[in-house]
């Protein structure tokens, strides 16, 4: 695969030095406009083809810009941009340090991994009952759920609870989601549950003793490398975030688009998370490097435990999650046809995709702003195209 030595970036951000130093070269010179990504091209051809797809999409008005990446455990292997993160009220153009509302990729990232590490550590049972850490979760068959039927969206929970169970602020809305009835026995059956990851990230708290922020930050983002990676973005963040819909006090810039999770204060463990394609490249080399066992934060047993593919009860069509991603699911369609069995990944209601393949050493990311400006934006369909054109060629 042509890569050309300038614009690879190597797992310990050798690359990404050469990559300033001659972007900056190129700055002095003119011939770089500032802030615009230079490509790291795959072959021409597969180049023009992600342009081709990705361009006829924004004509089409499903998205206003995109970054997509391709990478592999030591390097990025192809990063651009099209178009803008921003067309109201003023245009600026998609760039690579372009920071994102993750949306649900939030799950995976934040959540999940955080459990992983808590169960690494022999503090979180995966098997036991969630109310053996929550003695509140109770009552209507709850106490019965474990960590594992959480991970996998077969609690029982519904998808979302009212939203006005969140305007009274995070305690509140607690006590109303230990509240709630089930819509199925636990393990019976698989619905995409918001609430079951709030309960999530409630867990992580209460066992690690910090918000779920303030883990992840520590022990995921911060021991990965992953600095720009966080709950409720600083200012310096958020003037590079892409906006998404506009509320009546202005856009929704660097602040979480999910209204339960911006009632819960940025924080939750379903949403809220926002990143950039260069911190989710370290977060995809660091989940290939522990599938190999050459991680120093998540060790390859766990690796394996959270990645396994576990069928999932569905009226139609019946799938597959693992502990936290998803696998071959009806919210799969971003996944493309070309991946392996052992690839996981992620998409978020913002217009973001996250696959990992270790069989193929691959990454695949797709970041967008579908919801700016109108909310009207359509993605999944497109980043399942690009991503079996990538998986097609990765191998």
């Amino acid at each position: 695969m042509f890569c050309p030595t300038l614009f690879c970036h190597s797992r310990f951000h050798v690359g990404s030095l050469v990559t300033r130093i001659a972007t900056y070269i190129l700055l002095i010179i003119g011939l770089v406009p500032p802030a615009v990504s230079t490509a790291q091209q795959a072959d021409p051809k597969l180049h023009a083809q992600i342009s081709a797809l990705v361009d006829a999409a924004i004509q089409d008005g499903d998205l206003p810009g995109a970054v997509v990446c391709f990478a592999d455990r030591n390097q990025i292997r192809y990063l651009q941009t099209f178009g803008d993160r921003q067309v109201e009220p003023d245009t600026l153009p998609m760039t690579t340090d372009t920071v994102f509302d993750l949306a649900s990729i939030t799950k995976p990232v934040a959540t999940a991994t955080s459990i992983a590490l808590l169960s690494q550590r022999g503090k979180i049972d995966l098997n036991a009952p969630v109310s053996q850490y929550l003695p509140e979760f109770t009552g209507h068959k709850k106490e019965t759920i474990t960590v594992a039927q959480c991970l996998l969206h077969v609690s029982g929970l519904t998808p979302d609870n009212a939203l006005a169970d969140y305007q009274d602020g995070p305690d509140t809305a607690w006590r109303r989601i230990c509240e709630l009835n089930l819509r199925s026995d636990p393990g019976t059956k698989f619905a995409y549950s918001d609430v079951g990851f709030i309960v999530l990230g409630k867990l992580v708290e209460k066992v690690s003793g910090q918000p779920l922020d303030v883990f992840a930050k520590q022990n995921v983002f911060g021991a990965i490398g992953m600095d720009e990676t966080t709950f409720n973005p600083p200012s310096h963040l958020t003037a590079r975030a892409a906006p998404t819909e506009k509320q009546s006090d202005g856009w929704l810039q660097g602040e979480v688009h999910d209204p339960r999770a911006s009632r819960l204060g940025g924080v939750a463990g379903h949403a809220g998370l926002f990143s950039t394609v260069n911190d989710l490249v370290t977060f995809g080399q660091e989940l290939l490097a522990a599938s190999r066992g050459e991680s120093s934060v998540i060790e390859q047993e766990t690796f394996d435990r959270m990645t396994a593919p576990h069928p999932v009860p569905a009226d139609h069509p019946r799938g597959t999650r693992t502990l936290g991603w998803d696998h071959q699911s009806p919210y799969s369609s971003n996944r493309g046809t070309a991946l392996s069995d052992s690839a996981f990944g992620h998409g978020g209601f913002t217009g973001t995709v996250l696959w990992i393949d270790p069989d193929k050493d691959l990454i695949f990311i797709f970041l967008s702003s579908r919801l700016h400006p109108d909310g009207k934006g359509s993605v999944n369909h497109l980043a399942g195209e690009i991503a079996t054109l990538v998986a097609g060629g990765s191998r």
